[in-house]
């Protein structure tokens, strides 16, 4: 859901049997929900409190979110430091951007994009870890730095969790069957021939998964050409994933 109030909003998430009547079910009443909603219990069984951010622990645990995260979009510009333009890698590289990054898990770029929780259960986490939800909006305005044209690819990957590495991605031969990310993910951007487009397409992607090529262009010597990247992050993902860009032989 999606509001605009200029007042306070309270919203609840609440369960209960249906009243039975002689045997059949009916719709419960709302006098029901409130008795729910002011004397009922939080579900159980509670899953193990998190760890407090900044941490030692090991192993960290992240815990259940649920409260109200600060924010509701991460809205960001890539580009190259001191630049307001993102060059392409060289032939046969790539570069990757991180999304939906946790504490511990940010593939060694110590930026934690989770949301703080600012009303939240005790023993539930401090933050929104994965951002189930929250609208991403990332502009990159490509640049073909060369002096010959380059085909430059799109992709969005789950590699293995590993914060140790640096300037390097792990992923599976043969990924597991363990779904990391299921959602819609659309690019806004001008074809080859000048044509605006808007490509939306469904991912369904494992854990230890390498993305293929979603969108492809070509960049003529010293262009550039801005693409951008939306899609609200699926509920049922487990972050981090990458948004990779590759220089195609």
């Amino acid at each position: 859901m999606r509001m605009e109030s200029s007042g306070p909003v309270y919203i609840a998430s609440l369960a209960m049997h249906a009243p039975q009547v002689n045997g059949n079910e009916r719709v419960p009443s709302l006098d029901e929900w409130k008795q729910v909603l002011f004397r009922g219990k939080l579900a159980t069984p509670r899953d193990l409190a998190p760890s407090r951010p900044g941490s030692s622990e090991n192993p960290f645990r992240y815990g259940r979110v649920s409260g109200v995260a600060t924010g509701s979009q991460w809205r960001a510009t890539l580009t190259d430091n001191g630049s307001s333009q993102l060059a392409i890698p060289r032939l046969g590289e790539q570069l990757s951007y991180v999304i939906s990054t946790l504490e511990r898990n940010t593939f060694g770029t110590g930026q934690v994009q989770s949301a703080p929780v600012i009303a939240r259960y005790p023993d539930t986490a401090y933050r929104a870890n994965g951002n189930y939800g929250i609208e991403y909006n990332l502009d990159m305005p490509l640049f073909n730095n060369t002096d010959s044209p380059k085909k430059v690819s799109l992709s969005v990957q789950t590699p293995l969790q590993n914060d140790g590495l640096n300037n390097a991605l792990q992923f599976h031969v043969s990924p597991e069957r363990r779904v990391f990310f299921r959602g819609t993910v659309v690019f806004i951007y001008k074809e080859d021939d000048g044509r605006a487009r808007a490509f939306y397409t469904y991912l369904e992607q494992n854990r230890g998964q390498q993305g293929q090529p979603l969108v492809e262009v070509t960049l003529a010597p010293g262009e550039q050409r801005d693409v951008n990247v939306q899609f609200l992050y699926p509920p049922d993902a487990t972050p981090p994933q990458v948004l990779t860009i590759s220089t195609l032989e």
